[in-house]
């Protein structure tokens, strides 16, 4: 019998002090996991997926009030993620043959089967002598009968929500083959007030809208947050006192610096993939070109040089390339050029005018919107300037930022109103085929998606 493994790092050997307080757990691979797993249910996204599979997702046991409340709320919101993703089509509980109890004998594949499940979760959560809770979650494949996935996770219990997500990426990971992307979260800037006095703030919450906070007071202006590689930072445009400034935050502390002090106006910074550089524009005697500077030192150095705007610039994930928008042609286009600021050529060469490139996480894709006749759409194209394609159109739409999956796409959109438009967030996978709104307590603009958290 093969020995059993972890899926994931242990939390305990490899995460901080701080981080575990998040999750205070260790996943390990269940013993029924031993043996070899020949399961037959998998979903091909490469192509894109029309139907979506059925599953069945019980609610996770518990023996006392407090656990099966914990194990309800847990499956609703494994639902939810699985639901929203496009790939899969909850099966309504009222069909359920096999109860949950029952459930933790073993499935009786046959009742499943007969209500079309091809794939089946349980679980069950049990409050241990230490006050945590234990989370165990199992996936199987009704068709092979056989068991594809189980781990168990220890956390405290106010951080249950937390443990719904990472069960979630795991069966969406073992059901596609692609990383899942519900373990994440999402800053913005949050929009309130009439038109003629807009307050700008920035938020942070999960990407289903859930644990939401505000960050910045409502003195301060806040454009373009963008998020670090650890997920720990962001950094954003601000203004405070009318003057215009990269600033850098830590969400752990709370803790916010300048990131330097330049003449004129500096815009749409970014980190570098790895963490150690921030990427910006600078508006200065009337023209904008991109610099980047390094985070230890302090030091800029000057990417661009030429007479148009060059603005939005976005590293490729290896960090040896940068796709940023120029008008340099005439017109505002896409153009990508080596780290050093050389190799410069042009990528868009469509309809109407083109921005807000972003690099695709998977390096295979670059995000932009595009304004043509009025209307504004959000696309992908490859890097190479093939392969255009929109994938929706809008009175207004703008500011794609990818899953750290590089399958699905945040956006905000904006409709007009008595007071002024009024913004929101939405996300759309890949095809265009699937979109969702984001559900924000005010109106919501410039999202960015964090990476996976550590």
């Amino acid at each position: 019998m093969a020995a059993a493994r972890a899926d994931r790092p242990n939390p305990a050997a490899c995460r901080s002090a701080t981080v575990s307080t998040f999750l205070m757990a260790v996943a390990v691979v269940l013993a029924a996991l031993a043996g070899p797993v020949y399961a037959q249910v998998r979903i091909d996204i490469t192509e894109g997926v029309t139907d979506p599979l059925p599953i069945a997702i019980t609610e996770f046991h518990g023996t006392t009030e407090e656990e099966a409340r914990a194990g309800a709320d847990i499956a609703q919101v494994v639902r939810a993620n699985l639901a929203r993703s496009g790939l899969f089509r909850p099966i309504d509980r009222q069909a359920f043959i096999q109860d949950a109890a029952s459930l933790r004998n073993g499935p009786r594949f046959g009742d499943w089967r007969v209500i079309d499940a091809q794939a089946l979760v349980g679980g069950a959560v049990e409050r241990q002598p230490d006050g945590r809770f234990r989370v165990e979650f199992r996936l199987w494949d009704t068709l092979a009968e056989q068991q594809m996935a189980g781990l168990a996770y220890f956390t405290a219990p106010d951080n249950w929500r937390r443990v719904a997500h990472i069960i979630s990426d795991a069966i969406y990971e073992r059901l596609t083959g692609e990383v899942g992307y519900f373990d994440t979260r999402i800053v913005y800037v949050a929009e309130s007030g009439p038109a003629t006095q807009r307050i700008k703030r920035l938020a942070i919450m999960d990407q289903d809208g859930a644990n939401h906070r505000f960050l910045t007071g409502e003195n301060t202006l806040v454009l373009t947050p963008r998020f670090s590689p650890t997920a720990q930072e962001i950094t954003y445009l601000a203004y405070t006192n009318n003057q215009p400034r990269v600033y850098l935050y830590n969400i752990d502390s709370g803790r916010q610096e300048v990131l330097g002090d330049f003449p004129g106006m500096t815009f749409a910074p970014r980190f570098s993939p790895d963490g150690n550089r921030v990427i910006f524009s600078w508006a200065q005697s009337g023209n904008t070109d991109i610099y980047v500077m390094d985070l230890r030192t302090r030091q800029r150095q000057r990417l661009t040089s030429d007479r148009g705007i060059d603005t939005a610039p976005s590293y490729s994930p290896d960090g040896s390339r940068i796709v940023f928008e120029s008008d340099r042609g005439g017109a505002q286009q896409l153009y990508v050029m080596n780290a050093d600021g050389s190799g410069v050529q042009r990528i868009s060469f469509g309809d109407g005018r083109y921005g807000g490139p972003v690099w695709s996480p998977r390096g295979d894709l670059i995000a932009f919107t595009n304004i043509y006749q009025g209307r504004f759409r959000i696309g992908v194209i490859r890097p190479d300037g093939t392969g255009e394609r929109l994938l929706t159109e809008a009175y207004h739409v703008e500011g794609p930022t990818w899953a750290p999956n590089g399958r699905v796409l945040m956006y905000f959109t904006e409709t007009p109103g008595a007071q002024g438009n009024t913004a929101q967030l939405r996300a759309i996978d890949l095809t265009g085929q699937h979109g969702w709104a984001v559900p924000t307590p005010v109106g919501g603009s410039d999202p960015a998606w964090s990476p996976s958290i550590p």
